[in-house]
């Protein structure tokens, strides 16, 4: 695995000494760390999903991904050049931010609806919109407390068959989605909300750290 960069190496520490009990989810988030390094790299998209309040988080980390987090991300003036003659091409070469691809899965309602309604098979919605889109060197982050949920498994079977990395987060027992993923990541706790506590650390700082491998200048 890559040597992580000074900025990197300094989010990492902020988020032990404020979550000590984190620590075992180092190394298993660095190796996320690095698939997404190379999926990016690769021109490819992180991708999403989950259930309930693992759903509310499969959105916020494209939320923070698809815009400035916490680091400046102004376009390339290649880009910006390719602007200028365009309606509102000034504008939007001075303001658009750089973005990470990402995708989150299941927010798509006629999609979502469709296929639940049209398909024998339950809990397939998430595969099949993956299914779509998916490329080999693409990632997906699938986000279940349980570690159970059948349409996260789908969706990891899926991005497996494509060719992309499957990664769990989970809770500490890491159930069916830990056992087959590339990569599982399993935070403590022993209720679903501290479960959930310690996977917003964990996204946010997985948030942070491939912000800050593109985009050092932090935002004033």
């Amino acid at each position: 695995m890559p040597s992580l960069s000074t900025l990197e190496q300094s989010v990492l520490d902020d988020l032990l000494s404020r979550r000590a009990d984190l620590a075992p989810c180092q190394e298993t988030l660095l190796a996320l760390h690095d698939a997404l390094v190379q999926c990016y790299e690769g021109g490819g998209t992180l991708y999403t999903c989950g259930n309930g309040g693992s759903n509310a988080d499969a959105l916020h980390i494209v939320g923070e991904l698809n815009k400035s987090f916490e680091r400046l991300r102004p376009l390339s003036d290649d880009l910006k050049a390719k602007f200028q003659g365009l309606p509102f091409g000034e504008e939007l070469a001075e303001n658009l931010e750089a973005g990470l691809s990402s995708h989150a899965l299941g927010f798509n309602g006629a999609l979502k609806t469709a296929v639940e309604n049209d398909n024998a098979i339950r809990d397939i919605a998430f595969a099949q919109e993956l299914n779509a889109m998916v490329k080999p060197g693409d990632v997906l982050l699938a986000l279940s407390t349980s570690g159970n949920a059948d349409n996260c498994l789908m969706a990891m079977s899926t991005a497996r068959a494509y060719g992309a990395t499957a990664v769990s987060m989970t809770g500490p027992k890491g159930g069916k989605m830990a056992e087959f993923a590339d990569i599982a990541i399993k935070a403590p706790g022993t209720s679903t909300k501290v479960i959930q506590e310690a996977h917003i650390a964990l996204w946010h700082t997985m948030c942070l750290l491939i912000e800050v491998h593109y985009f050092p200048d932090m935002r004033v």
